[in-house]
């Protein structure tokens, strides 16, 4: 799936052209170079040396500090489980049947990867100070969260590469309506030095809604991506996210994945751009 990541990126609302895929830029941040299940097995595996408080966040996260005796890396730590009838969300409508679950952060990581998308650090599940948890590889070399991006001056807040960050941000955009992630803020979209955009923080994320929240937001589709979410079926999601997701839970993906994938072929079929590099 990574490899088809250098695929090019396709428009699917103003033009189909091709420019670098931005999920190939790895972060240079980690201290060797892993892979996803050297990144996993360090997580289950490693000891914990000291714990203190993650900072920002409502969940009463922790950030820890693990080795396994040949390698030292920090964690994120979420143990939040917490279901509501209802929910009251400051200055909106009260949300029903409202989850806030450490489980999501493992499912986000694991549905990334099923459809090509290398920037959701890798999470796994493990006991804490005796709570089952979800373990977050800690992201380095932080420059800001898109906060600390949107209090640059309007010509440095792209970066070098505009069409590299647009794309980025074309991206999560996609894949919080796969994933249904109503609560995308400022302090979970985290920018690394090379300007990467590291997606962190799903534990409010997966509703089982099966209608598209901002369908206008889908201005552009990474064609591995589609492909990848095109490739998605009831068995292989259900593998692949393992236990983190429930099957009612499941179920929605796989309908937001065919209203998205319906809102794109439309849109190839409206312009005729399907002979100029659409999906197929």
């Amino acid at each position: 799936m990574n490899a088809s990541f250098r695929n090019a990126v396709i428009a699917i609302a103003l033009s189909f052209y091709s420019v670098p895929s931005w999920a190939q830029a790895t972060s240079p941040s980690a201290p060797v170079a892993l892979t996803d299940q050297q990144m996993e097995t360090f997580l289950l595996n490693a000891k914990i040396v000291s714990t203190r408080g993650a900072g920002k966040g409502v969940t009463n996260s922790s950030r820890i500090v693990m080795t396994d005796g040949t390698l030292t890396h920090d964690a994120h730590v979420q143990s939040v489980d917490i279901q509501k009838n209802v929910f009251n969300v400051p200055g909106a409508a009260a949300e029903l049947n409202f989850k806030d679950t450490y489980r999501y952060n493992i499912a986000g990581y694991r549905l990334a990867r099923l459809i090509g998308i290398t920037t959701v650090p890798v999470s796994v599940e493990r006991r804490v100070d005796g709570r089952i948890a979800a373990v977050t590889w800690w992201i380095d070399n932080v420059m800001f969260d898109e906060g600390g991006r949107q209090k640059l001056p309007d010509r440095e807040q792209d970066g070098p590469n505009a069409i590299r960050t647009s794309l980025q941000l074309h991206v999560m955009r996609l894949f919080d309506e796969l994933i249904q992630n109503r609560y995308r803020n400022q302090g979970n979209m985290v920018w690394t030095k090379d300007w990467t955009m590291w997606l962190i923080d799903h534990t409010r994320a997966f509703r089982t809604g099966s209608t598209l929240l901002k369908p206008t937001l889908i201005q552009r589709c990474e064609r591995a991506m589609c492909e990848g979410m095109r490739a998605l079926t009831l068995a292989t999601l259900t593998a692949g996210v393992g236990k983190s997701l429930f099957a009612n839970e499941i179920k929605a993906v796989l309908q937001r994945r065919y209203a998205i994938l319906k809102l794109v072929d439309a849109r190839i079929e409206r312009r005729g751009d399907a002979a100029a590099g659409g999906l197929h």
